[in-house]
């Protein structure tokens, strides 16, 4: 009598569903980062308004930094509020983490630039408003390691195009 063929069952971090659903964490924290970009530079009313444009000549840190920070970083925080280098590093690093989070490429870059933003965020308003230490900085952060984990960029992405690319296949950091 012949025995039946067992198949192994997917991991389910390899599953369609799972795939999709990191697929869809990965674009919806894109937007999360994408939107902050462009509230900032363009004034678009819903934190920033038109008047504080970066294009207006407006800080995208000042407001935040001036006013948000408390705890033991308090004094750090607030002596870096409107400094230009200070707001284009933010800028650059909330649309580069956007773009490559939203195309599903450099993903570890991304993951680990996008952490480090988070987490810098996190220690300027120590404690958190709403918990002991957890908020939604942390939170977003461990997501991101997660979606660079899983290879979210592959699902519903460019990441898979992008792993094969002679670039990244010479530099894997870029993955």
């Amino acid at each position: 009598m012949p025995r039946p063929h067992l198949v192994a069952p997917v991991p389910l971090t390899e599953s369609v569903a799972a795939r999709y659903v990191w697929a869809i964490a990965r674009l919806s924290l894109a937007w999360v980062f994408v939107w902050a970009f462009l509230d900032k530079t363009f004034g678009l009313g819903h934190e920033t308004p038109a008047a504080r444009a970066w294009i207006e000549g407006g800080s995208p840190t000042e407001g935040f930094l001036k006013n948000a920070p408390a705890g033991p970083f308090e004094g750090f925080y607030k002596d870096l509020a409107g400094l230009a280098w200070a707001d284009w590093l933010f800028m650059i690093g909330l649309a580069g983490i956007g773009v490559a989070l939203a195309l599903g490429i450099g993903m570890r870059i991304a993951a680990a630039s996008g952490a480090l933003l988070l987490v810098l965020m996190w220690t300027a308003v120590l404690p958190p408003e709403n918990n002991v230490f957890m908020d939604d900085h942390l939170v977003y952060a461990i997501v991101l390691i997660g979606l660079a984990m899983v290879s979210a960029g592959h699902t519903l992405g460019f990441g898979r195009r992008w792993s094969k690319t002679e670039l990244v296949q010479r530099f894997p950091i870029l993955k």
